[in-house]
């Protein structure tokens, strides 16, 4: 089956999907080993990651394609991609839909901030009009090339212009062929209610530690009626707590002895990261023929 129908089925199943967020290749294959059936890859991770920058639009289109690419080659489940703005206007998301999904994605989004967006919890975003964003949704159907590559829309508003401009939008994207919903950064458990009893679509919770929008279970969201839940940021900050805490000890210990049981060691990293699988792929290209060994050993 291809990752992008599998993607569209766990979508639309009746249990939540859940989807962290992976900042680059390793955590992908950290997040697939855990057995999750799908993960995110999202521009504020990416941006810290990639450039030690926070979520302010700096990333390039191509830089994102490029660690999508890698991601999405490190793991056998679905990716879902943050498509940012679009970078442009309708003709900019045609280049940027063809781009990402060429990576080996199964999804991807798009909001309707304006550009330079910033992160959804971030204060002082914009968003461009409605229509504005009906042409990109529209742009981004027409060059798909695979109909199962799940598009979702985006919409910043809530924050702007409060939560029934959020749901007409969100209803206005999915008309205009989204597949997917997310209203960002509702701030009360009633408001996401509001956008899942009256938004016609599937649609995403994000859950960002410490962010604007209540931090629920997976079952808790499943039964307001959410269809997935991102936790976009959960691996960048466990990751970053864990860094500052051994690179301080090996600073003022000049040893990392005190971090030793929250370490992998060298033979269990090796297995983890799949060193005999590509040695044994390697080896059967020496264990050749008896006439390949022969003519070796003149």
């Amino acid at each position: 089956m291809r990752k992008t129908t599998l993607f569209k089925r766990l979508v639309l199943d009746r249990h939540i999907l859940v989807m962290p967020g992976a900042y680059d290749a390793l955590s992908a294959k950290i997040i697939e080993q855990t057995g999750f059936k799908a993960l995110a890859v999202g521009g504020y991770a990416v941006s810290a990651s990639y450039l030690g920058k926070p979520d302010i639009g700096l990333l390039t289109l191509t830089e994102m394609v490029d660690h999508i690419a890698r991601i999405a080659d490190a793991v056998n489940i679905p990716v879902f991609a943050d498509g940012d703005t679009g970078h442009g206007n309708a003709t900019n998301v045609i280049r940027t839909v063809k781009e990402i999904e060429r990576t080996g994605a199964a999804a991807m989004f798009l909001e309707d901030q304006l550009f330079p967006k910033r992160c959804g919890h971030m204060e002082g975003k914009s968003v461009i009009p409605a229509q504005e964003m009906i042409a990109k949704i529209k742009a981004a159907v027409d060059a798909r090339t695979d109909q199962d590559f799940v598009i979702m829309a985006r919409t910043d508003s809530l924050a702007l212009h409060g939560v029934d401009e959020a749901i007409d939008r969100a209803n206005c994207y999915r008309e205009a062929g989204a597949d997917m919903i997310f209203v960002e950064a509702p701030t009360t458990i009633s408001e996401m209610r509001r956008i899942t009893g009256r938004v016609k679509a599937p649609t995403m919770a994000n859950n960002v530690e410490g962010g604007k929008t209540p931090v629920l279970s997976a079952g808790e969201l499943e039964a307001i009626g959410y269809s997935v839940v991102a936790f976009p940021t959960s691996a960048v900050y466990a990751s970053s707590l864990a860094l500052t805490g051994v690179m301080k000890a090996i600073f003022e210990d000049g040893t990392s002895e005190a971090f030793q049981a929250q370490m992998m060691r060298f033979e269990e990293f090796n297995r983890f990261i799949g060193l005999a699988s590509i040695r044994s792929e390697e080896q059967k290209y020496y264990d050749g023929s008896a006439c390949a060994r022969s003519c070796g050993e003149k």
